[in-house]
């Protein structure tokens, strides 16, 4: 007896321990199990998180694909607009010349009836040389058929014809360059020679109503860029409403003073007219207003100095005064650079 209790003593250590390894092994398992278990639901996490990307990658690829339709659809927008843009730039540029155009017939038709109305002054101004060429041919004439003649007495004669055949032509070849429709250069232009020759044209005009000018010009060579036939004609324009305000007055003066003040040139044309009234300042210069009767004015006069002045890059406009009259200030940008060879737009 006392021998089988010893050997089962051995068995019963060796079955403990197997136990105590399998219960080891038991817990071993479920830590395993446990991490197992983790780690799928880390897998399951990361799946979800994969399918959700993938959801959110279809999205933006959706996205991408309406954008870039939304792009084409853009694009062929923006085609379609250049392409209305390219024409409507085309019409403007069309508008613009036909525009272009009729101002330079209206300013062409305002220089026809400017010249219109010179018409008596100028066929004074020829009648003068025109009688004295045939006063000095008369002379010659006469010693030639008395037969007792000088050579230099004759000569002088024939000279002095000479120099009124010169005036004559002087006087028709500027009414000619003033009435001839040319492109419109820019050239260096003399201000107060410009002045002068406006009043060449007018004086027989101003005289015969017995209108005084007085003349205060620049000791300063004023030198504008732009074009003298149309400057001219704004001299005119101004002198011709003078001329008109003071018909009624009874001290008849015309005042015109150029002067310079930093880069610009300053023209003012004042008369002892009645004046402008404060009220039509703003409209005097539109397109066809006038205060004159029906058929004693255009309206285009002031419209048409107004418009020649801006195409100088200039100004002009109505100075207020304390005496009575009206007085119109031009102001034009001093030459300060060589012209450039190219027409005016």
């Amino acid at each position: 007896m006392a021998g089988t209790n010893t050997q089962a003593e051995p068995d019963a250590a060796a079955l403990r321990e197997e136990i105590a390894r399998l219960e080891q092994r038991v817990v071993q398992a479920e830590e395993r199990r446990r991490a197992l278990v983790h780690i799928m639901g880390d897998l399951n996490e990361s799946n979800r998180k994969l399918g959700e990307q993938r959801k959110a990658m279809l999205h933006i690829l959706e996205d991408s694909h309406a954008s870039n339709l939304k792009l084409g659809d853009s694009r062929k927008a923006m085609i379609h607009i250049m392409g209305d843009l390219r024409e409507t730039t085309q019409e403007m540029e069309r508008r613009e010349q036909e525009l272009r155009e009729k101002q330079e017939q209206l300013v062409q038709a305002g220089k026809l009836a400017t010249l219109g109305e010179l018409t008596t002054g100028v066929a004074h101004e020829l009648n003068n040389p025109l009688n004295n060429i045939g006063l000095f041919v008369g002379n010659v004439l006469d010693q030639v058929r008395l037969g007792g003649f000088d050579k230099g007495s004759i000569v002088q004669e024939l000279e002095n014809a000479m120099e009124q055949v010169r005036k004559a032509t002087a006087i028709i070849s500027h009414l000619r360059t003033f009435g001839r429709a040319a492109p419109v250069l820019l050239e260096p232009v003399d201000v107060d020679e410009v002045i002068e020759r406006s009043l060449l044209l007018m004086q027989e005009q101003l005289r015969l109503r017995a209108i005084e000018v007085e003349l205060d010009l620049c000791a300063d060579e004023l030198i504008v860029l732009g074009n003298a036939i149309q400057l001219e004609q704004v001299f005119i324009n101004l002198l011709s409403n003078a001329r008109d305000a003071l018909a009624e007055s009874r001290g008849r003066t015309i005042r015109i003073t150029t002067s310079r003040e930093s880069d610009w040139v300053r023209i003012r044309f004042a008369d002892t007219g009645p004046g402008i009234p404060r009220e039509l300042e703003k409209r005097i210069f539109d397109p066809f207003f006038t205060t004159k009767e029906v058929g004693t004015g255009t309206g285009l006069g002031l419209s048409i100095t107004y418009s020649i002045v801006k195409e100088h890059a200039g100004q002009i406009s109505v100075e207020a005064t304390r005496k009575r009259g009206a007085s119109f200030l031009i102001e034009l940008p001093l030459m300060t650079e060589p012209a450039p060879e190219e027409p005016m737009l």
